[in-house]
């Protein structure tokens, strides 16, 4: 059962800023629903060097047609030079739980 619904990942430098930026989609009608795990120490490459940092991760619910303007107010509000913002696909779900998900954004 393809969809055309995506999960979208973001990393940012605070739980502050995570909730900012979820707050910003959900008030725009972007996203459906953004869950934020606080507490997550990343390890990564960074201008030639292995880096760490602790972050706040955002997953959100979304179309596919919103990902560019996800990524559009993602990259205005977010503090870091290149902000992680992924997506994958929703290939499965429950109708009930993908329906809310379709209906609850523009």
């Amino acid at each position: 059962m393809a969809t055309d619904l995506v999960i979208i990942f973001v990393t940012c430098a605070s739980r502050k800023e995570a909730a900012s930026i979820a707050d910003s989609l959900l008030k725009k009608r972007l996203i459906a629903c953004a869950s934020i795990v606080a507490g997550l120490e990343s390890r990564f490459w960074w201008k030639g060097g292995l880096d760490k940092a602790k972050e706040s991760l955002v997953i959100m619910k979304t179309a596919r047609k919103n990902f560019k303007a996800v990524e559009k107010e993602v990259k205005r509000l977010h503090s870091y030079e290149v902000p992680e913002i992924i997506a994958s696909p929703i290939s499965h779900g429950t109708k009930e739980y993908l329906g809310w998900i379709s209906e609850s954004v523009r």
